[in-house]
């Protein structure tokens, strides 16, 4: 199963395996990280925002219209921003690196 680490507000960081196809959201929350996310992962709310180390940032797929909306209108949001309702895990992410901004 592919990990991701999480960097919390505080600089810890915590790592939690995700299932290919699970998104980041539900990674953070199966693994005991606290992500806020209002819209059930619809991608509007823009609550469960992330920043992505560079090095990732440049792999991930480009952002879809819905998420670009929400991230477009998300207080904070940088160009490495994603919606972590957004991003789903793949193989290939295998050591994914999300910040969650204070």
């Amino acid at each position: 199963m592919p990990k991701i680490v999480f960097v919390l507000a505080d600089e810890t960081k915590k790592e939690v395996e995700a299932a290919v196809g699970d998104t980041v959201l539900e990674a953070a929350r199966a693994g005991g990280v606290r992500l806020p996310g209002a819209c059930m992962g619809a991608m509007v709310c823009g609550a469960c925002l992330v920043e992505v180390d560079t090095p990732w940032a440049e792999r991930l797929p480009a952002p879809e219209a819905r998420e670009e909306t929400a991230l477009e209108s998300a207080w904070g949001a940088t160009p490495r921003s994603r919606l972590a309702c957004a991003l789903k895990m793949t193989e290939a992410l295998d050591g994914l690196v999300v910040h969650i901004p204070a």
